[in-house]
């Protein structure tokens, strides 16, 4: 590219970014806050391996389960991760930002071709 076209595009594209700077932008968005923060929950919640883990200073808050149900043949098989995603939600939902999972079981319902319900007991660790 000759170097006056390549001046040319790069003093357009200045003038063009310069001559709307004065206007006031806002940003809006369609996101909920609330969803936003229910959707980084299972993030506040650490998993524990045992019991016994837990520091002096933590408190037990209750139990919690979290499940994956594949509605439909076709459509994504139930599975444990998400069943325990869904238990640190609910975990979340206590105040409790430790979890130690006691176990999963697979089940079939009526409403799903596959079911896994997750268990765990909610700890809050106190900072």
């Amino acid at each position: 590219m000759p170097t006056t076209l390549r001046l040319l595009v790069v003093m357009t594209t200045a003038l063009l970014m310069t001559s709307c700077s004065h206007y006031n932008y806002t940003f809006s968005s369609n996101l909920d806050k609330e969803k936003f923060q229910q959707y980084f929950a299972p993030s506040r919640v650490e998993i524990y391996d045992y019991d016994e883990q837990m520091p002096a200073n933590s408190q037990y808050l209750g139990l919690v389960s979290g499940e994956s149900c594949q509605v439909k043949k076709h459509l994504m098989q139930a599975n444990e991760q998400d069943a325990r995603t869904n238990a640190r939600r609910n975990a979340d939902k206590l105040n409790a930002n430790a979890i130690v999972f006691t176990g999963c079981a697979h089940n079939k319902t009526k409403q799903c071709h596959t079911l896994v319900i997750c268990y765990g007991k909610a700890y809050q660790i106190m900072q």
